[in-house]
């Protein structure tokens, strides 16, 4: 499967503005970016800062006036599309150091909150088959609408108002899953289902010694999706973070299966 991608930003600045940019697909981990390209003009500052987890690679900018960003990419997605349900939760004694700190809460998912909810209605399940039920529930009781939620919107929010949109979705199957004392972070990715096209975002939890993506919106699969970067939330994989207030002008995401022969180099 090859995806091609392509984004684009386009912001006003009325003053000099710190920003750290997200929006290329990772290289690695069940994907190979095969042709990239990134153009984000001429800023004062330009640095890549490797993530902790060796996903991606943010940007960090300082720019004035204007913000435009176009990227493009043909992605190889060698990504199986893993039956999740049938896999089994790793003993807390065992889990590798890289999934402890997602056991905890973060700033959108108060997973604290959720215990007695999660026993009570999930208790009778273990391991992969207690998450498929949690993301069941969610994609049954909760509507997918677009600008119902904020930036400051929370899983505790969103699991009151049984509504949102895919980062939303995503916080209540984080949340719910870290309740259940499995490990689950929120990723971005660029899905091919998407609709309307857009940056998405998922959860993925780790079950059985691997990271495996749950979409509780039910739009993207596994085998059909380019992963951006991850974090405990959506605070450390927006796609744009602004330290000053910017106004937005457009922005657009297209993703398209592909076949053909790839580049030469």
């Amino acid at each position: 499967m090859k995806l091609k991608i392509s984004a684009s930003l386009n912001y006003r600045l009325s003053e000099p503005v710190d920003l750290m940019l997200q929006i290329e697909a990772a290289d690695g981990h069940g994907q190979r970016v095969i042709d990239a390209s990134l153009d984000i003009g001429t800023p004062e500052f330009v640095a890549r800062v490797p993530a902790p987890d060796g996903l991606c690679e943010p940007i960090w900018l300082r720019a004035e006036g204007s913000l435009r960003a176009e990227y493009r990419a043909l992605v190889a997605i060698d990504r199986p599309d893993t039956d999740f349900r049938a896999l089994a939760a790793v003993p807390l004694h065992r889990l590798p150091a890289e999934a402890i700190p997602y056991l905890n809460e973060s700033r959108y998912c108060p997973s604290n909150k959720f215990h007695a909810f999660v026993e009570r209605r999930f208790g009778d399940h273990e391991g992969g088959a207690k998450i498929g039920r949690m993301r069941d529930w969610i994609e049954n009781r909760f509507t997918y609408v677009a600008g119902s939620s904020t930036s400051e919107t929370g899983a505790l929010d969103s699991f009151v108002e049984r509504r949102g949109v895919c980062r939303d979705y995503a916080h209540v199957m984080i949340a719910l899953a870290r309740a259940a004392h499995i490990p689950a972070r929120m990723a971005s990715a660029y899905a091919l289902r998407v609709a309307p096209q857009d940056f998405h975002a998922v959860a993925e939890v780790y079950l059985d010694g691997d990271w495996h993506p749950v979409d509780a919106t039910g739009m993207a699969r596994a085998s059909e999706m380019a992963r951006i970067c991850v974090g405990r939330d959506a605070a450390d994989i927006s796609f744009l973070t602004a330290y000053r207030d910017i106004d937005f002008v457009s922005q657009s995401v297209k993703v398209e299966r592909v076949k053909g022969i790839e580049p030469s180099s």
